[in-house]
């Protein structure tokens, strides 16, 4: 994918219904959802023709735009139908790499906060994309820093949808870690405790238990799930809890879990060191079969 701008690809997407080509699905500059946020989103992984957890995703993704006021005109069986065959007409069914963005909008019938007569237009695009992180990234241990912003208060936001409103804060902490030399963010909830990265969920290793911040202000991750399944069936205690920014020191592994993160072991957060070791080797190798089976 690098070097290849996203709307100069070649191939299909799925667009209200039909295919057009890749690079003729487009909007106006009008659009509610590019001014108003009023869209929402799905990240899924295929793995040889295969979607892993795909009605999980479909079912949030309808899920979300009602949280949005932004009911999806199809139904779970028709978006999953669109997935296979978009994953068919791109020729992907063999790839172990498939990445699956499906996604809706409040189209540019009106200008305006109120959104009701626009009409909502659902997209699903397929392409070739391997692990969010590099191979020799996920070996080491990534490096992480503290975010300046913080997730919000539930009661300020529709925290359980996937809304590409909610990832502003994301980009920025993104963009601000890299700016320091780092790979990703480690972001904070409303009250200072331990949220999530900028795009993942994180889980902390100590004494054959696994510590994970309850889901509760931020998006409880379809991976996040697996992981927490994974590590029980494999003897680990999972303990979903809160988790102070002072107590990162008292773990000696750390890795995040996320669709296109899959499962990336960390390295650092800031002055505080891990060792990706036995147990991130574990739930990287359980969760590869589990996608896979």
């Amino acid at each position: 994918m690098a070097g290849i701008s996203m709307d100069q690809r070649d191939g299909w997407i799925w667009y209200d219904g039909e295919f057009v080509p890749w690079q003729d699905a487009k909007l106006h500059v009008l659009t509610h959802g590019l001014h108003y946020a009023s869209s929402i989103f799905e990240g899924v992984r295929s793995y040889s023709g295969k979607v892993y957890k795909q009605r999980e995703h479909t079912e949030r993704l309808i899920a979300s735009g009602k949280m949005l006021d932004c009911d999806i005109p199809y139904s779970a069986d028709e978006l999953d139908a669109a997935t296979d065959a978009a994953i068919e007409k791109n020729g992907l069914t063999g790839s172990d790499a498939v990445y699956i963005r499906p996604f809706a909008w409040r189209g540019s019938e009106e200008m305006g906060v109120p959104a009701r007569n626009n009409m909502v237009h659902v997209a699903i695009a397929v392409w070739d994309w391997p692990s969010y992180f590099s191979m020799e990234e996920k070996l080491k241990g990534i490096r992480m820093t503290m975010a300046d912003w913080r997730r919000p208060s539930p009661d300020t936001i529709p925290c359980k949808a996937k809304a590409a409103g909610l990832y502003m804060i994301c980009m920025l902490s993104k963009h601000a870690a890299m700016d320091k030399g780092y790979t990703e963010a480690l972001m904070l909830d409303h009250k200072g405790q331990v949220a999530e990265a900028t795009s993942a969920n994180v889980f902390f290793h100590r004494d054959g238990e696994l510590h994970t911040p309850i889901a509760d202000t931020f998006l409880d991750g379809i991976t996040r799930r697996s992981v927490i399944e994974l590590a029980k069936s494999n003897g680990l205690k999972v303990i979903e809890r809160r988790i102070m920014p002072g107590e990162l020191g008292d773990f000696d592994e750390c890795f995040l879990t996320g669709t296109a993160a899959e499962i990336t072991p960390v390295a650092e957060i800031d002055a505080v060191t891990y060792t990706p070791g036995k147990v991130c080797e574990l739930i990287v190798s359980a969760y590869a079969r589990e996608v896979r089976k």
